[in-house]
């Protein structure tokens, strides 16, 4: 994507607007292409990359699969934000991982077993600072909601 187009992009999503319809419109996009391509790519990633976590279920048990943008780290993890596009609560998958935190990603078409562990204090500050450059729209999502944005690393199994 042109720097211009990533800049209307990340405006778009930074609305409001963009909150109240994307939830319900992105990941069902995501599973149905990634569906399509055998696992090895969500449209979401025209954007940002993007992983498909498959975790356990908080209180059912049974597998969840979400499609999830991410930021590969170079060391072969995943930071995964829990910014529920900006709208208040914490998305289930957060609960999912804090419960059950051994899952596994789908990445470009490698199913990857991971544990998830929350980043808390000085990591997660320079995670966030990292994931904020990486993607400024988060800013905007922390700035409209209360709770503190969970930040997962996923590490490889």
């Amino acid at each position: 994507m042109t720097s211009a187009g990533a800049r209307i992009v990340q405006k778009v999503s930074s609305l409001g607007a963009f909150a109240k319809v994307a939830p319900h419109v992105v990941p069902a996009m995501d599973r149905a292409v990634h569906r399509l391509t055998g696992g090895r790519a969500l449209l979401s990633s025209l954007m940002l990359p993007g992983v498909v976590l498959t975790s356990c279920g908080a209180r059912s048990g049974l597998p969840r699969r979400t499609p999830l943008a991410c930021m590969p780290e170079r060391s072969g993890c995943w930071i995964v934000v829990g910014s529920n596009f900006g709208r208040s609560g914490h998305p289930a998958w957060t609960a999912n991982l804090l419960v059950h935190p051994e899952a596994e990603v789908s990445w470009k078409g490698e199913g990857v077993p991971v544990t998830a562990r929350l980043l808390e204090g000085r990591e997660r500050a320079e995670a966030w600072e990292a994931v904020v450059a990486f993607w400024p729209p988060y800013a905007t999502y922390q700035g409209r909601v209360e709770q503190e944005i969970r930040l997962f690393r996923l590490v490889r199994r």
